[in-house]
């Protein structure tokens, strides 16, 4: 990995605040253009730091939008030498979480709140309702790309195949069953517990 410095950090910034702006739905939806920046492109993480730094963002109380600062984080430390690199990892890992949550929250924030006082001027509008309607599919979509980067990114289709199963049926049954969430994780996390998946 080659050094790293304020040139990657502006990029890094310069590519989250793209990514704001192309993030309907949530910067959850934008993980499969990071993942082709962060992994494939730019060679800053590996799938599986990828990965993890989604899983334990997730995991964490707090909105879902951390694991941007996770990745910014896991970025920087690994260019730094990891966190026994003394006091300029840290600092250029801070200022990393710093460019990255600045870059993916300022534009779509901006964004929204002025996007949200015009929708509710003109909320009866055709247009504007239409809008709305059309909104749905496309965060569906990319919210299916972000699960099949994350499901692919766990090697062979064919070894995890009990993982997908379950997740498919756990789609499934929120969608048609309206089962709660966390009765669904429960049992996920069982079955991870048992070996199952």
């Amino acid at each position: 990995m080659t050094a790293w410095g304020w040139h990657e950090l502006a990029t890094l910034f310069l590519h989250f605040v793209s990514l704001s702006l192309m993030s309907i739905g949530g910067a959850v939806t934008t993980v499969p253009e990071m993942h082709r920046f962060l992994v494939s492109e730019q060679a800053w993480l590996s799938d599986g730091q990828f990965s993890n730094a989604i899983a334990l963002a997730q995991a964490a109380p707090g909105p879902n939008v951390l694991f941007v600062a996770v990745l910014g984080w896991t970025v920087a430390m690994n260019a730094a030498g990891g966190s026994a690199a003394g006091a300029d990892a840290w600092a250029l890992a801070g200022a990393s979480v710093f460019a990255s949550m600045l870059g993916i929250v300022l534009p779509s924030a901006t964004l929204t709140f002025f996007a949200a006082r015009w929708g509710q001027r003109n909320r009866e509008r055709p247009t504007v309702r239409a809008f709305k309607l059309a909104m749905a599919p496309i965060v569906v979509a990319l919210l299916v790309a972000t699960g099949w980067i994350l499901a692919g990114s766990h090697g062979n289709w064919n070894v995890n195949l009990g993982a997908y199963l379950l997740t498919a049926s756990s789609a499934l049954l929120v969608w048609h069953k309206r089962i709660h969430l966390l009765w669904i994780l429960s049992a996920g996390a069982l079955a991870g517990v048992m070996g199952w998946v």
